[in-house]
């Protein structure tokens, strides 16, 4: 399945719209030289690989230059010599010698799953990777593309990351297209068939979440009492004594002492271990795709609030998980509305004029939004009746701070809420004129070492955001990625949980998302982080709230986030309060969540240990209730490929489905 000499041309989609491209050109059939473009929403990589294969289809020589994602430099190697492999990439360098393996590349372009693709069939169907891990393959299906009657084979990738690739083959065995998690690479002759593609993933991907949930869904007829548990409080801020919860058709029913309770007969008795019961968690900054649903239960999230999406996807997503069709938290939307740029992003709704803007509004009223977003290329001109018509609609505003004008500019405009700190930071230390559909979003955050929080700006926009009641959506752990990951060096977000990850995972945590220049660049980062903590505590104080998000899919973010408040100065009992009530509360969701009380839906977690005394006790989840459905992360991170962090408590019966 080698290329043979030529060049094969590439498109690649980012929801649906293209925005890069790939050549392939095989100089010989066991050489190639692979150019990777991407320009989206500011960002996006530029590489140029040359590749020697083997003739088992592996890699004895790979380089890779250009700059990644966020502009970070990239120098990566690899070379093989007799039985030996030696590698240096941003992740670490290393070397293995005996049975030559695939190397996975750090830093690549999609078209590394086509190598991968090719080396796993040539060993039968799974290979040994380097630095460590297995990749597998399968031939899933067949299918053909519309207007081409000759089949097209459907490989399922297993190994490389968190999800599985979909990777195409023509009736010639050369590469058609990568599909994987929203993202397509496709053949260019087959690039008017991108939206077809899409479709075929949308099928293969609820086939294979469907398999998986009729396998970790646990389910009961009769009532589930769990016992031997203490229950977090969040208006008392404290742990009760034992007790023992119940609860039957999605809703808690009875909560009391363990030495004072009575078993019922027919009814299932989980014991929890000593462990602590809390109500379920929330991501208040998600993009929710159909994978991520496993990670959040996992994760004891329960709730999330997407904060923009493909509209028609995430309407049909969130269909599939009210429905347990396939396993997901509940799911509060956010209208995403951009401004037309050459940086715009490509999600919700870009409209080409103010008119047309406030048609976007009332389209995602109709539809029960719970708020509109407003993002990077908006004209702040507009945003004053955008925010009027959303208000009289019943909507919230929330958003970024449009390129060009302030966070004070757009509370007084009509927000609510601002999103992201470093959003708010930025008024702060940009000078007029910056640009901020760019990455300099996030590096300008560089200069916060010397901002001064008593300074009469910082002050001011404080103001506010109090007397306003004007929240901030923090998302501090995505920040401290950016500012603070080091290539070859673990952050403290991601030491308990990476050593567990597939391989191709714990490589893209190990390298540098910022570009920088010079060691005093990043110095500026390492400095200026703590800031950005001082900020969330000045906030605190000053009463303005605050809603732990993400911006990312995983759940063990979300567990970051917490302890990164805790770290800025906020109690855990604090922060477990916001994390469960108040933000149940502030998405209107307060009358039946961020509780364990009766009558209110069953969603909450267990864990072992006690988060008032160590908030990272939060990561030892054991058991997750999503309205009185059951989950056990033990069993949903085996079905990941995730080695599991916990064991499930016993249960003395069988599940009915």
């Amino acid at each position: 399945m080698n290329a043979a000499p030529g060049s094969d041309h590439y498109a690649y989609f980012s929801a649906g719209v293209r925005c890069g491209d790939l050549t392939v050109t095989a100089a010989t059939a066991d050489r190639l030289i692979v150019d990777f473009a991407v320009s989206n929403n500011g960002r996006g990589a530029r590489l140029h690989e040359e590749i020697n294969l083997d003739d088992r289809a592996l890699p004895i020589a790979w380089s890779v230059e250009g700059t990644s994602l966020m502009g970070a430099a990239v120098h990566e190697r690899l070379s093989a010599e007799g039985t030996t492999q030696t590698w240096s990439s941003q992740a670490e360098e290393g070397s293995h010698t005996g049975n030559r393996r695939l190397y996975l590349a750090a830093d690549t372009s999609p078209y590394a799953h086509w190598i991968t693709l090719q080396a796993a069939l040539t060993a039968g169907g799974s290979v040994d990777a380097l630095p460590s891990g297995q990749i597998t393959v399968e031939l899933l299906d067949q299918t053909t593309l519309d207007g081409d009657r000759n089949p097209v084979d459907i490989y399922v990738l297993r190994g490389v990351g968190l999800t599985p690739d979909y990777v195409l083959a023509d009736h010639e065995g050369r590469f058609v297209a990568w599909l994987g998690s929203g993202q397509t690479l496709l053949r260019e002759d087959h690039s008017d068939r991108q939206r077809e593609l899409d479709v075929l993933e949308t099928h293969l991907t609820d086939l294979h979440l469907e398999q998986v949930q009729s396998r970790i869904l646990h389910r009961y007829s009769a009532p589930v009492r769990i016992r031997n548990v203490r229950v977090f409080d969040p208006r008392t801020l404290t742990l009760t004594a034992s007790q023992s919860v119940t609860f039957h058709r999605g809703r808690i029913t009875t909560v009391e002492a363990d030495a004072t309770a009575h078993a019922v007969a027919g009814e299932v008795v989980i014991d929890g271990g000593g462990g602590t019961v809390l109500a379920g968690l929330h991501d208040m900054h998600a993009h929710v795709r159909p994978i991520d649903g496993l990670f959040y239960l996992a994760a004891g999230v329960t709730t999330v609030r997407d904060m923009g999406n493909a509209n028609d996807t995430l309407m049909r997503l969130l269909e599939r998980w009210d429905d347990s069709v396939t396993a997901g938290p509940a799911v509060v939307p956010s209208g995403f509305i951009e401004g037309r740029s050459e940086h715009s992003a490509l999600l919700g709704i870009i409209p080409e004029t103010l008119p047309k803007a406030l048609d976007a509004v009332r389209w995602y009223a109709a539809r029960g939004y719970h708020q509109i977003k407003i993002y990077n290329s908006m004209n702040p001109e507009w945003v004053p009746a955008m925010a009027e018509e959303a208000h009289r609609l019943g909507l919230r505003v929330v958003g970024h701070i449009p390129a060009f004008t302030t966070p004070d500019r757009m509370i007084e405009a009509g927000y609510d809420e601002v999103t992201h700190v470093n959003q708010l930071m930025l008024g702060w230390i940009l000078d007029d004129g910056e640009d901020t559909r760019t990455p300099l979003r996030l590096t300008a955050l560089a200069r916060a070492r010397d901002l001064d929080l008593d300074s009469e700006a910082v002050q001011q926009t404080i103001k506010r955001m109090r007397d306003g009641g004007i929240g901030l959506d923090t998302t501090a752990v995505i920040v401290e990625r950016l500012m603070l990951s080091r290539a070859r060096t673990v952050l403290p977000a991601d030491t308990p949980f990476l050593s567990h990850m597939p391989a191709g995972y714990q490589r893209q945590r190990k390298r540098t998302y910022v570009p920088s220049r010079t060691e005093e660049d990043l110095l500026r980062y390492d400095e200026s982080f703590p800031k950005v903590l001082e900020v969330i505590k000045l906030l605190h104080d000053n009463g303005i709230p605050l809603w732990p998000g993400t911006d990312d899919s995983t759940g063990f973010t979300v567990h970051r986030e917490l302890e990164l408040y805790v770290e800025a100065g906020l109690s855990p009992a604090e922060v477990l309060r916001i994390a469960t009530h108040d933000c149940a509360a502030h998405l209107g969701l307060g009358h039946n969540h961020g509780a364990i009380e009766r009558g209110k839906t069953a969603s909450f977690l267990l864990i072992d240990g006690d988060p008032l005394t160590d908030i990272s006790a939060i990561r030892n989840i054991r058991m997750v209730v999503k309205a009185g459905d059951i989950y056990f992360p033990e069993e949903i991170y085996t079905e990941l490929g995730i080695t599991p962090f916990s064991t499930a408590p016993a249960i003395d019966q069988e599940p009915t489905r």
